[in-house]
């Protein structure tokens, strides 16, 4: 039986490092969801799936298993039994994965999976959802987040550092306006789940953010002894 750190918050809060960091100081696997997408994608064009004959994605995505591993410090994403990292990052895969993922019956299917690598394996999983829906029952829940201007200033850094020219005000903006959205949405809304700790990074660093989690953990932990 794994146990289970959830990490949910809005765009721009951070989740993925963070969690990414909290496994790797925890030697837990951290639940990679968007390449458990990107596999089920690949899936469906290594089958013939196009845009044209999308109508046939519900029917055979059940036929994908779909699960992650770490091999010598490497996250591995293996579908039906093969490493297939080296096709994920692909413009074509990316853009099935959009087709593939509005499908109710794929996001069922890799629900199932998530929740199964959870109860076997020790694991750290992020999203807008985890603590809610796919991991209602997690031992430690964080809802991470940050002011909208920290996540805008964030952001604005990294796009400056690839020379790109961008308007912080209009980052911040965006990120407003998606946070609405995701708050309201009808299928798993953002929120915050009524037994997840609220961790707000704007003023810490990411050591200290993950130094929190880990304490948190480790408090759950001794309760559970």
């Amino acid at each position: 039986m794994g146990i289970n750190i959830a990490i949910d918050g809005p765009a721009g809060a951070g989740k993925s490092t963070i969690a990414k960091l909290v496994a790797k100081e925890l030697s837990f696997i951290y639940v990679d969801t968007g390449a458990m997408y990107r596999a089920m994608a690949y899936y469906m064009l290594s089958q013939g799936i196009t845009k044209e004959t999308e109508d046939k994605i519900e029917s055979i995505c059940e036929q994908a298993d779909i699960s992650i591993k770490y091999e010598n410090g490497v996250q591995v994403v293996y579908l039906n039994g093969e490493n297939v990292n080296a096709y994920l990052r692909t413009e074509e895969v990316g853009n099935m994965a959009s087709v593939s993922s509005a499908k109710p019956a794929v996001r069922k299917h890799l629900l199932s999976l998530q929740r199964n690598l959870a109860k076997e394996n020790n694991v750290v999983m992020d999203g807008r959802d985890i603590g809610t829906t796919i991991l209602p029952n997690a031992e430690v829940k964080i809802f991470l987040t940050a002011s909208s201007y920290t996540r805008a200033k964030r952001r604005f850094d990294e796009l400056v550092a690839k020379g790109e020219t961008c308007d912080i005000q209009e980052i911040q903006k965006d990120i407003i306006e998606r946070d609405e959205r995701d708050m309201n949405r009808e299928v798993s809304p953002l929120k915050q789940a009524d037994d997840a700790v609220l961790v707000d990074s704007s003023e810490l660093s990411i050591d200290e953010v993950v130094d929190r989690i880990i304490s948190l953990y480790r408090e759950k932990t001794k309760e559970m002894c």
